[in-house]
């Protein structure tokens, strides 16, 4: 075969260029360096897997873990939440039970001071009739004593029988008066003999005190009657009084002993609430935490498998490639290689690769049959790109006749190379896109997640701050108003006491009243009467010369200015219970005043209490309310946070691997298209392929031999078209030979 003889320039540069290996020696070396690389990439390889698989190891334990755990902590919640609705049922009947316990208790106070009061005021009433009618009797029994109609002072005087109508007729009226005053307490018969003798206008003869002396002993039976009846009623008061101050002492206790075990219970109450509020919290968190870690195990457990296959399978690749290359050193390296390669300028002094030549001056020479051929050189143009699918197209060179499919090959995998640029451009371009996204939307539902903590602090602050919060407002306002309350029975009862004694005075002032007026005007006029039978008996005795001596008689001046002086402290008495009576009139209306002003006050008081207390449980609704949204929002945030981190978790590996390798893979990817396209032109340049190419052409002919001279003349035109020359002409006018 003639070529055209080359003087070689070299123009690269380099340690090859001053080496001074032979050619053999330098493809053994670099097969080496492709065994020692592929080492240091499998322990790499190995590195980050150990990494990646104690990750997987680590985190499947504490996530299988942390299920258990939350499973557990989920049996023990429920556990707990039962027990305290349970414990809240049982409070809630037991404060129920208690509660209408203690309106009994209130109801049976007030229905046995009900009582109370009446017996008192029917007590006081008859205490008081039996008190004016024992002395009504006092006062008739005087005045018939006056008369002479007393029996029981013995036999009546010569003087008194003397004196018996003049004086009975004189004190008739005063008599009946008396009699008439008590007739109120007389049975019928009583009754009818009192009128009888009241009626009696017949001259007497004798004495006359057998019918009034029945009357006095009938009255005088009567007060004794009417004061043992006044003593039983004092001490059967003494006693109700006494019975009812122990009923109420012993409700009163009762009361305040279920009022504490309500207290207690409200509170347990409230706890209760608060626990089972906090544990349905920490049963949702758990529930949802269980779900996230399962739903992450699954992602876990899927991913690392995946993994874990790429490995193995990298593995037994990279075992393949280095049992090949170690195998070519080794038949390489053996001495029959030697011995044949160095016999040879292509295995001893020839070029490793292509190289740039200068033509200086050219001539026919006749190459030996022992060149290096076209193929040799293709392959190793494809094997020093060092990459497993250009080395696949060297593995298909095997001869010279085979140029057609391996070019088909070149051509296909170079379109192969430029889909993978685009692909890991695009990947490249969106793991950029995403995690650039995704950090975005991370720090946004960070700063959201910050916010939400600053206000859910501020609403369990304002909720439940000790000193400032709603719930201690609304124990505060409930404290006063339950105070307020409290008060207003205060006031009430001792209003109502004071009035009771109010009335007791005024009631006694005004019978003491009465009484003076009617001791008063007793003393006067008997004292009057006196002084004017003093002065009728002085003139009479005077004229009678058997009267007794005057200082027989008794000193009646002297009497007469005791009484008279008795008469004026009664009226100094008198005046003075009048005085007192005015003033207590007084002092009770200026406490009933009082005590409606304070009312009023305790009232409004009252109504403003309550008012307030309802605002502050309407806002103490709104803002547990927000709580819980806050709540749930700062739940379904965290979530969301903690999907991007796991969504940019499961991106890591492979955007990590893309970013970290895509300029690599871009310029093996240019060395690989490179050698490709030198390996292609070289092929296309060789006289086999040429003469592959004409003899193609010539065969494409078939029997149409007057194609090989002119391809478009009318002949060889005809001859493919398989019809006559003036057949060809008449369709395709302008071709050569028509």
């Amino acid at each position: 075969m003639k070529v055209h003889g080359l003087f070689l320039a070299s123009l690269a540069v380099g340690c090859h260029a001053s080496s001074k290996d032979s050619t053999i020696t330098k493809v053994v070396k670099i097969l080496q360096d492709m065994l020692a690389k592929s080492k240091t990439e499998g322990d790499e390889e190995r590195d980050l897997f150990a990494k990646f698989k104690c990750f997987c190891d680590s985190n499947e334990a504490e996530k299988k873990e942390s299920i258990s755990d939350l499973g557990k902590e989920i049996n023990v919640l429920s556990s707990k939440i039962e027990e305290l609705q349970g414990s809240t049922g049982g409070l809630s009947s037991e404060c129920a039970q208690l509660r209408s316990d203690m309106m009994a208790n209130e109801q049976a106070r007030n229905e046995a001071e009900s009582i109370r009061n009446k017996a008192n005021e029917e007590y006081v009433a008859e205490k008081g009739d039996m008190t004016a009618a024992i002395g009504q009797m006092k006062d008739a029994i005087e005045t018939l004593s006056e008369v002479g109609a007393d029996q029981t002072a013995g036999s009546a005087a010569d003087h008194a029988q003397f004196m018996a109508k003049s004086a009975f007729l004189q004190n008739n009226v005063r008599v009946k008066s008396a009699l008439a005053a008590v007739s109120a307490f007389l049975n019928p018969t009583q009754a009818k003999m009192m009128q009888s003798f009241l009626q009696s206008r017949a001259p007497f003869t004798g004495t006359y005190t057998s019918q009034s002396g029945q009357i006095v002993g009938t009255l005088k039976s009567m007060k004794d009657t009417f004061e043992a009846n006044k003593a039983g009623a004092i001490a059967t008061e003494a006693q109700q009084l006494k019975a009812f101050n122990e009923l109420m002492k012993t409700l009163k206790k009762a009361y305040q002993e279920m009022s504490d075990s309500y207290d207690t219970k409200q509170e347990g109450l409230g706890d209760n609430d608060g626990d089972l509020s906090a544990k349905k919290t920490q049963l949702a968190e758990s529930k949802e935490s269980k779900a996230n870690d399962e739903e992450y195990l699954e992602k876990l457990l899927a991913m690392c498998e995946e993994k874990t296959n790429d490995y193995h399978e990298r593995k037994v690749l990279r075992a393949n490639e280095d049992a090949a290359v170690a195998e070519a050193v080794a038949i390489l390296n053996s001495d029959s290689a030697f011995e044949s390669f160095g016999k040879t300028d292509a295995t001893s002094t020839g070029s490793t690769g292509p190289v740039k030549f200068i033509q200086l001056r050219s001539r026919r020479v006749r190459v030996h049959a022992s060149a290096v051929p076209i193929s040799k050189q293709v392959q190793q143009i494809l094997l020093q790109a060092g990459s497993p699918r250009v080395k696949k197209i060297a593995a298909m060179i095997q001869a010279e006749n085979v140029f057609d499919t391996v070019l088909a090959e070149i051509t296909k995998m170079l379109k192969v190379i430029v889909e993978e640029g685009k692909a890991d451009k695009e990947n490249l371009d969106w793991c950029n896109s995403e995690r650039t996204e995704n950090d975005k939307n991370l720090g946004t539902k960070n700063s959201e997640i910050e916010t939400l903590d600053g206000e859910i602090e501020g609403l369990i602050n304002r909720i439940d701050d000790p000193q400032t919060g709603l719930k201690a407002q609304i124990k505060a306002t409930e404290e006063s108003l339950l105070s307020s309350v409290t008060s207003q029975k205060t006031e009430t009862a001792e209003r109502t006491k004071e009035n009771l004694l109010y009335q007791e005075d005024i009631k006694n002032l005004v019978a003491a009243n009465n009484i003076l007026k009617k001791a008063i005007k007793v003393l006067r006029k008997y004292y009057d009467k006196l002084a004017e039978r003093m002065e009728q008996e002085n003139g009479f005795l005077q004229e009678d010369p058997q009267a007794p001596d005057e200082s027989k008689w008794g000193n009646y001046a002297g009497q007469s200015s005791k009484g008279g002086d008795a008469i004026g402290m009664l009226e100094f008495i008198l005046e003075s219970t009048i005085k007192e009576e005015t003033e207590a009139h007084a002092a009770e209306e200026t406490s009933q005043h009082d005590y409606e002003d304070s009312m009023t006050s305790l009232k409004d008081d009252e109504a403003n209490f309550e008012k307030t207390i309802a605002d502050l449980q309407e806002q103490l609704a709104s803002s547990e309310e927000e709580l819980v949204n806050k709540k749930k929002e700062h739940k379904a945030t965290t979530k969301d946070k903690e999907a991007i981190e796991a969504y940019l978790l499961k991106i890591k590996p492979g955007c990590d691997f893309i970013t970290t390798n895509f300029d690599e893979r871009e310029d093996n990817r240019a060395t690989e298209t490179t050698a490709l396209k030198k390996a292609q032109t070289l092929i296309k340049d060789t006289p086999v392929y040429k003469t592959a190419v004409a003899k193609a052409r010539v065969e494409g002919f078939g029997d149409c031999t007057t194609c090989e001279d002119a391809e478009d003349h009318v002949d060889c035109k005809a001859c493919m078209a398989k019809v006559t020359v003036p057949g060809y002409c008449a369709g395709h006018q302008g071709t050569p030979g028509c």
